[in-house]
């Protein structure tokens, strides 16, 4: 029979203890080799608190609250929230969603293959394309949806800042990857299907969902 999770009040208290132990040791003199322990301890903290987190939206959705309040109050839009915190069922089976992802070269090969679409290096990118998106692709279709970016923001400068941010949504892992553009900001995304393959590639203002 698998474990239950901790209370959010036993999570609760050893979070306040590793963050006790954290500030004593920023409080003291440090040798060189002691900043490797503090990274250490602040990645628990880190850890810990995002458990924390995850246990007071699920009381707060357990409660009726929605989850547009929940998105306001943490800055995001509902979708994010829900994204992030929530545990869809798969209509198919009845069963909780996945949400684990499993590529883990993702964000390395999203960020080549839209180097390749931007950089025109098409026959490089389509090796990574799944039939549907094959056929659907053109050079037609690329010029048009970059000409519409060009025509918002300018012509294209380069990545900007920030890791690309990898998640599973569904059956699909998706990585959106920031881009940095004569007069603003957007962001490549890349899906990538269950074989690996990409099954979609956009160009999207920073704040879409």
């Amino acid at each position: 029979m698998a474990e239950s999770p901790p209370p959010l009040t036993a999570l609760s208290a050893l979070l306040a203890e590793h963050a006790s132990v954290l500030a004593r040791a920023l409080g003291s003199p440090l040798a060189s080799p002691a900043y490797l322990d503090l990274v250490q301890r602040a990645q628990s903290v880190d850890d810990l608190a995002e458990r924390v987190l995850k246990l007071c939206v699920q009381q707060c959705r357990d409660a009726g609250h929605t989850w547009q309040e929940i998105g306001d109050l943490l800055g995001v839009t509902r979708q994010a929230a829900f994204q992030r915190f929530g545990k869809p069922i798969d209509p198919r089976t009845g069963e909780p969603m996945d949400k684990t992802v499993r590529m883990t070269d993702a964000a390395e090969r999203a960020t080549t293959i839209a180097a390749a679409v931007l950089g025109g290096r098409m026959d490089e990118a389509r090796q990574s394309f799944n039939a549907q998106v094959l056929e659907a692709f053109t050079d037609e279709v690329r010029g048009d949806g970059l000409a519409t970016v060009t025509g918002l923001v300018g012509a294209f400068e380069g990545f900007g800042e920030g890791e690309p941010f990898v998640r599973r949504i569904g059956d699909h892992t998706v990585v959106d990857i920031p881009l940095r553009y004569e007069a603003g900001d957007m962001k490549a995304r890349v899906a990538f299907d269950a074989d690996e393959k990409v099954a979609g590639i956009f160009i999207l203002t920073p704040e879409t969902p």
